[in-house]
This record gives C-alpha cells, sequence and structure tokens, in this order.
C-alpha cells in the first residue's frame, strides 16, 4: 500500500504565504485593532496620556509661537491645531498612535465636558507616512514633513479639569490618518468625565494632541520619543 506523500511546491507556498497574509491583515483590521486592555489611572494630582503612542513633541509656548516647523517656512501654532484663537501660555504635548497602537483615547483629567467640535480637513487628509518612519528610526524631530498635524480632519474636545485648586481648559485633539473610518466621541457636552476614561477613539492610523495653560508649578515628565500609555502615564504633575 503506497502512502500519500504531500508534494510542496513553490505554487503551494506561494498561496500558503498569501492566506498567513491575508488572515494576520483580518486579525489586526478587525480584532487586534479594538482591543481596550484596562488600565489604572495613577492617584494624586496628575495629567495623564490621552493616548497610547510616541510623544512626538511636548513643549511650553507663549500665544501666537510656534509648536513646530514641519517645513522650511511651514511654522504651526496652538490656533492651527485648535482651530481656534486662544490666549496665554499653553503646554503642547503631541502623541503619535502607530496603527498598531491601542487606538481608545482617555480624559487626561476628571472634569466636565463643555464642547466637542469636529473640524473638516483642510483640503484632503495627508498620510502620517513621515511620521511613523521617523517614530520607528527613532528620528528627531519626529514632526518633520508632518502635515497631517494641520491640514488632517480633527474633532477637538474641551475639558473643564481642575489642577493645583486651578479650573483650567484642556483641549484634547484627535486628529485623523489618511484612511481614517470615524473619529468617535462617547460623550456629550455637560457629561461628566473621570480621569482615565476612554471618552473616544480614532480609527486607523492618528495622533493626539493635548493642550492647556501651562503654570508655573506644573512639570513636564515626558520628552520627545517617549512611549506613553492611555490612562496611566503621568505627562504632567
Amino acid at each position: 500500500m503506497e502512502l500519500y506523500r504531500l508534494t510542496i511546491t513553490p505554487l503551494s507556498v506561494f498561496f500558503a504565504l498569501v492566506f498567513l497574509v491575508v488572515f494576520a491583515f483580518l486579525f489586526w483590521r478587525y480584532i487586534w485593532f479594538f482591543r481596550n486592555p484596562p488600565r489604572t489611572p495613577p492617584s494624586g494630582e496628575n495629567i495623564v496620556s490621552p493616548a497610547d503612542g510616541t510623544v512626538v513633541y511636548a513643549k511650553v509656548v507663549e500665544p501666537h509661537e510656534e509648536v513646530v516647523s514641519v517645513k522650511q517656512g511651514v511654522p504651526i501654532s496652538v490656533r492651527d491645531i485648535l482651530k481656534e484663537d486662544v490666549s496665554l501660555r499653553k503646554a503642547v504635548i503631541g502623541v503619535f498612535m502607530s496603527p498598531f497602537d491601542v487606538h481608545y483615547n482617555r480624559s487626561p483629567v476628571t472634569g466636565e465636558i463643555r464642547f466637542i467640535r469636529h473640524h473638516p480637513p483642510a483640503g484632503e487628509n495627508v498620510h502620517m507616512g513621515p511620521m511613523h518612519l521617523r517614530t520607528i528610526l527613532g528620528r528627531l524631530p519626529h514632526y518633520k514633513n508632518s502635515m497631517h498635524i494641520v491640514q488632517n480632519e480633527r474633532t477637538v474636545t474641551k475639558i473643564d479639569g481642575i489642577f493645583a485648586g486651578k479650573r483650567l481648559p484642556f483641549y484634547v485633539v484627535q486628529i485623523a490618518g489618511l484612511n481614517v473610518r470615524g473619529i468617535e466621541s462617547y460623550f456629550r457636552p455637560g457629561d461628566r468625565v473621570e480621569k482615565g476614561t476612554v471618552f473616544g477613539m480614532i480609527r486607523i492610523g492618528s495622533q493626539v494632541d493635548l493642550i492647556f495653560p501651562w503654570d508655573e508649578e506644573m512639570v513636564m515628565r515626558v520628552r520627545p520619543g517617549q512611549r506613553v500609555r492611555a490612562g496611566e502615564t503621568i505627562l504632567v504633575e
């Protein structure tokens, strides 16, 4: 009796590899991408990261002072990111979320949601390839050639919170990627949100900026290139 022999051909190897690639993509796209691991916010008075990812800038700027210059002659101010005029000195912290990071966003402080504003792209959404590549390679500045910071679709959520006994506005800016499938908000204006609570998400690659008035008593605890976790990593205390 002749036993059946499995013949491995280049064609069978090709189809096996195609199957594995398709399976891996579908698993990432429809299962892994939507994971939402539990997080434990740190106790005490502090401001936590609203997103998982890599810090691409963390600085304090004066009114109308540029936050970054992504290209020669293309400075970006707080107004460009928020899409509204702001006054006073501001802290600006940007977190880039790669397609492999958790995409649920969490509140940086406990407070009340004052408004949620959606802004369409200035023209068309552009890809985040330059920032993604520079974060992978560890090349500073991570924001070089990243026009998505000012051009892409975004949702701005304003949260009135209290820090050091003072009521302060915190702006969380969810910036969409090129192939965005939606920026979601799970709360409404007037709702109270606790520090570390999931308040929304962005589908596919994206960036989240946190902007708030800077006080001399505050201490910045993160730097560009550092990895952070939403709801757990302390940005400022």
